[in-house]
């Protein structure tokens, strides 16, 4: 069997090799039967094929490679103006968000770091010259309960607890005119800047038109149950709003004697008014604590105050400001119109405050219960003067009260109605520099930055 094995193979090896032989003999044959010429060219073509072929692969990579370089070196410059854009974008969004955050605090904890950061600021005060006393005018038997300064600034007017009202010289101080006509107190007095009237009110109940011209009494207005307090004059139209014990404050027709309206809702006296053009036309003040805006439109409260703890005594507005200031016993309130948004707490003045005023050069002025004075800056509530009253001669140190105040249509004369029976004119001081009186830069700024309660 192997024999047999071995004899084919050997059979298949010598056939293959004939094959080969013939295939051999075949391109001899063909090789010699072509020129040179064509021979060279075959044998140029078959050893320089593979050289061929690798340059090709050679020039293929080279070119692929500048290519890719060319690309890496595009999306570099690509990336390097995107990043550029994307830090110029990213600086003035940057700048736009603090710029908005400066503005409106979008979070409670940025407005608690701005409140902080606020307070932290101090506004240095305004500089005001000090305030002596001019002159002191006697003449009433009783106390001084209340006065008005003439629109031409000649002459001012006092009621008093003798029942009477004196009108005086405002440059001289003399007495020039007695008008007798309430059976008690004279508790208000306004004179009218459109008609020669002068406006009284009292403790009798009473409300009377006073003829300037005649000097007599031309009208009465009758509708309170108790007496009356206050009394204010609307800047614009012929009314007459009056305050007083039975909590009523009450809108009459100035010439024709009518009560228009009655706004009630107070709970106790109506202390101090405020009458104005623009809206709220009627504030009122009260000893239950509250203030009270009115629209005379309609003849309701449309907003009501409840900052203050103790009664509000007195109230008045800035001569050039759309704001308002109330004084009580516990402080004393800076509101901003319309809505009574509250701007500041000028505290310090420790007594009943019976009185305040306000003149062009921010000067606020506030007369307590025990014949003090205390004069601020309307900007910032910096205390820049105290002053007590001299008791006169024959009077009790407990007389020294300052029941009203009120600046001249100046602003250069302050004049104060006190229970000495006695009315006092205050001027600046001439020799009142701010090298003699400097700003307490160092007081103000430890007060400032107390915790302030409202």
């Amino acid at each position: 069997m192997e024999e047999r094995l071995i004899s084919q193979s050997l059979l298949r090896t010598d056939l293959m090799f004939a094959k080969d032989e013939l295939r051999r003999r075949k391109n001899n044959d063909f090789m010699s039967s072509i020129s040179d010429n064509t021979r060279m060219t075959v044998k140029f073509r078959s050893e320089y094929a593979a050289y061929r072929k690798s340059d090709v692969r050679e020039s293929k990579g080279e070119e692929e490679d500048a290519e890719m370089e060319r690309m890496e070196r595009r999306q570099m410059e690509r990336k390097k103006r995107e990043r550029s854009t994307a830090m110029v974008e990213y600086v003035e969004r940057k700048k736009l968000k603090e710029k908005q955050e400066s503005a409106i605090p979008k979070t409670q904890a940025q407005a608690l770091a701005l409140r902080r950061k606020m307070q932290n600021t101090v506004q240095k005060p305004s500089w005001h010259p000090h305030w002596k006393l001019m002159r002191v005018v006697s003449g009433h038997l009783g106390w001084v309960r209340c006065i008005d300064v003439e629109p031409g600034n000649e002459w001012f007017c006092t009621g008093s607890a003798d029942r009477t009202i004196k009108i005086w010289d405002l440059a001289s101080g003399t007495l020039k005119l007695t008008l007798t006509g309430h059976i008690h107190t004279v508790r208000a007095l306004k004179v009218s800047p459109r008609h020669p009237y002068l406006f009284s009110a009292g403790e009798d109940k009473q409300v009377m038109c006073w003829d300037l011209e005649s000097n007599r009494v031309i009208r009465k207005y009758h509708g309170h149950l108790s007496g009356v307090y206050t009394a204010e004059l609307h800047p614009t139209l012929d009314l007459l709003v009056t305050g007083g014990r039975d909590a009523v404050a009450r809108v009459w027709d100035m010439r024709t004697k009518h009560e228009i309206m009655s706004l009630g809702g107070h709970k106790n006296t109506v202390s101090s008014l405020i009458a104005q053009g623009a809206e709220p036309q009627i504030v009122t003040g009260s000893m239950d604590s509250t203030i009270r805006y009115w629209d005379l439109r309609k003849g309701n409260a449309t907003l009501t105050l409840t900052h203050h703890k103790k009664g509000v005594r007195a109230m008045c507005t800035h001569p050039k400001e759309y704001t308002m200031v109330s004084a009580s016993a516990d402080n004393i309130k800076k509101w901003l119109f319309p809505k009574g948004r509250l701007m500041k707490n000028f505290s310090g003045h420790n007594t009943i405050v019976n009185s305040i005023a306000v003149n062009d050069d921010n000067v606020l002025v506030s007369s307590g219960d025990d014949g003090s004075m205390k004069f601020w800056d309307w900007k910032t509530g910096y205390n820049f003067q105290t002053l007590d009253t001299i008791v006169q001669p024959g009077s009790m140190d407990s007389e020294s009260a300052i029941y009203a105040s009120t600046f001249d249509k100046s602003g250069s004369r302050f004049i104060t109605c006190e229970a000495d029976k006695s009315i006092k004119i205050y001027k600046e001081d001439e020799d009142s520099t701010e090298e003699t009186h400097p700003i307490d830069m160092k007081g103000w700024t430890a007060l400032s930055r107390k915790r302030k309660r409202y």
